[in-house]
């Protein structure tokens, strides 16, 4: 939902450093294996309930996961950085609600409901992607991607903050993953009537 208002602001800093990293010789996906590797650390700390440290690698996963495409950008884009990309992404959304799982067993009923939800959105995401483009369809709403990238009530930016609340109030992730597990699926009907409405 705020992804594209967001992607304004953050664009130009990002692409600053891009290109700073394509000169260094940092090929953009080795940003993107590198964010998933603090992504999945991210996830091992809460885990073991370092809590703070969680929330500050899943910021830098975060950025590193900006500045991938931002180094495509300055050099090459290409389809399989798309596909790494999106893989890392979901490695991520899958390895911090299993960290708060571990970290206190009940927690585990929604972190595994949460993880649900990121499963049916991610499918949405990526089956509304094909029809996308088996219809020609193309847009920079998001900055310029690999596929389309179809809106939603839960989005990264989203996803981001509920993960940093719940780094910030572990004792309240039950409540916060219900939310947003709720948002989830919300977001899975809308891109179901979008594509009842765009690909008849």
């Amino acid at each position: 939902m705020l992804d594209s208002r967001i992607r304004p602001l953050i664009d130009p800093p990002l692409n600053a450093v891009g290109k700073a990293l394509a000169r260094s010789g940092i090929t953009a996906n080795q940003v993107t294996l590198a964010g998933a590797m603090i992504g999945i650390g991210a996830g091992v700390a809460i885990g073991f309930r370092y809590y703070l440290l969680g929330l500050a690698l899943v910021l830098l996963s975060r950025v590193l996961d900006g500045l991938d495409g931002a180094v495509a950008r300055a050099t090459k884009q290409s389809d399989f950085g798309g596909y790494l990309d999106i893989v890392a992404d979901f490695a991520f959304y899958v390895a911090v609600p299993l960290g708060f799982g571990f970290a206190v067993s009940a927690n585990l009923p929604l972190a595994m409901i949460l993880i649900a939800s990121f499963t049916l959105t991610g499918i949405s995401f990526l089956a509304y992607a094909v029809m996308a483009a088996k219809a020609g369809r193309e847009t920079e709403a998001h900055g310029k991607k690999s596929f389309f990238y179809n809106t939603g009530l839960a989005e990264g930016t989203e996803t981001i903050a509920a993960f940093v609340l719940m780094c910030l109030l572990p004792q309240y992730f039950a409540v916060i993953a219900a939310i947003y597990s709720a948002m989830c699926v919300i977001t899975v009907i809308q891109r179901t009537i979008a594509a009842k409405v765009d690909f008849p």
